[in-house]
């Protein structure tokens, strides 16, 4: 029986929109621990409401000196924000982020931004989202200029605008900032509102990836892999994808894995290929899922195990893997290790022949035609067959001749009227 492993590399997507960075700016970096005045009594914040709570302590004046400053007012809400040593509370954060910010402290404004931006504690509004964000930005904060490049990269918010997305990604790269030199440099590689640059693309993501952006560690790998502005070099490639497996980046740890079963620009290691499998599966990534129980199934670099294949497979398959949904038709089609279902068959080849996989829709197509775990059905026969042959399927080239000659002659159809239907 014919069972396949997923052997294609990943592409790598760009950063989630808006995403918290964990590389805010020095200046407030562990802000939440590191009050300017760390004795600051919570409950004397009232003064600052727009109607005093006439039961609060009075302030002191250091207090109120203090808490009049944006760093501090940033500093309470940062304090209520994420729920240290108060209750976690987004409207009380907000208002605070917001009395910093109107007196144009970038921090903050990029925080209320951010906050209109998901809705916590605050209406969405896409609107005050680019209007903090903006504010935020022209004021120099880095974070901020690379999330409104995000914003006009992906039109959220905002018009689609590759040219607007890259000044602001170039902005804050140009502030050393790593995850607006990952943009910018994918920007650059795949060509997006502009000519395609491989010799900007490398440098704008060699300066990301010696920060240690696992991002811009993977794409690297796959500029030498591809040999994009780059002469190939497969080992070259082996080794940043090291560095961003090295991190947890499940796609690198996938394929550093494929790389080490295979032996390509590593020496092959099964035990290595296996570890870094494991790595990646454990954080549910579908694929390493599927490639750790063909491994299972083959017995390569371990014992075979059936138990663990079928396991490994229906998580994989459960996440929408086809290689593993193919797989699993197989299994229960053969009996391979597990007890013959051709029901079972059927409903995974189906998944699978859905997502559009020659392979799946060739073996549904074949079930249809001889009545195997579903009703008999020429016509669901032919039409798996003529998909599977469109997608690259030879064998079912001769099944969609076969069938379509059964129906010119019983049925008295012409085979292009057939062909038509």
């Amino acid at each position: 029986m014919i069972y396949r492993h997923a052997k294609k590399f990943i592409i790598v997507a760009l950063p989630a929109l808006l995403a918290w960075s964990s590389g805010a700016e020095a200046g407030v970096s562990h802000r939440a621990h590191q009050l300017i005045v760390p004795a600051v009594d919570l409950n004397c914040v009232d003064w600052q409401r727009e109607q005093m709570n006439v039961l609060s302590p009075t302030c002191n004046a250091s207090q109120l000196r203090d808490l009049v400053s944006p760093v501090a007012q940033s500093e309470v809400a940062d304090l209520f924000y994420y729920g240290e040593k108060v209750t976690q509370n987004f409207q009380e954060a907000a208002k605070w982020y917001r009395k910093a910010a109107v007196q144009n402290y970038s921090y903050a404004q990029f925080s209320l931004g951010y906050m209109y931006s998901k809705g916590e504690g605050v209406p969405q509004d896409a609107w005050l989202a680019l209007k903090w964000l903006s504010k935020a930005a022209n004021n120099g904060l880095a974070s901020a200029q690379c999330t409104l490049g995000d914003m006009y990269y992906y039109g959220n918010g905002v018009a689609k605008n590759y040219l607007e997305a890259e000044h602001w990604y170039r902005l804050a790269a140009e502030q050393n900032y790593s995850f607006a030199q990952y943009s910018l440099g994918y920007m650059y590689k795949k060509g997006d509102g502009f000519a395609q640059n491989y010799e900007l693309a490398q440098q704008w993501l060699m300066k990301a990836a010696a920060q240690s952006h696992p991002d811009a560690q993977v794409s690297l790998a796959y500029m030498y892999i591809n040999g994009e502005g780059v002469q190939a070099n497969v080992a070259e490639a082996a080794q940043w994808f090291y560095k961003a497996a090295s991190q947890g980046h499940v796609v690198a740890q996938s394929n550093l894995a494929l790389m080490y079963r295979q032996g390509n620009g590593v020496e092959r290691n099964y035990n290595l290929a296996l570890m870094w499998y494991q790595n990646a599966a454990r954080q549910g990534f579908a694929e390493a899922q599927s490639s750790l129980g063909y491994m299972y199934q083959k017995g390569i670099g371990v014992a075979v195990d059936m138990a663990k294949a079928l396991e490994w497979y229906q998580l994989a398959s459960r996440q929408g893997e086809r290689t593993s949904q193919f797989n699993l038709g197989m299994l229960y089609l053969s009996g391979d290790g597990v007890g013959k279902d051709l029901n079972k068959a059927a409903e995974w080849f189906t998944v699978a022949a859905r997502q559009g996989d020659a392979d799946a829709q060739y073996y549904l197509a074949t079930l249809y035609r001889n009545g195997w775990g579903v009703a008999q059905d020429y016509n669901q026969a032919l039409k798996w067959f003529r998909m599977a042959h469109e997608h690259g399927n030879e064998k079912a080239k001769h099944e969609v001749a076969e069938l379509e000659a059964m129906y010119s002659a019983q049925l008295n159809f012409s085979p292009e009227f057939i062909s038509r239907r």
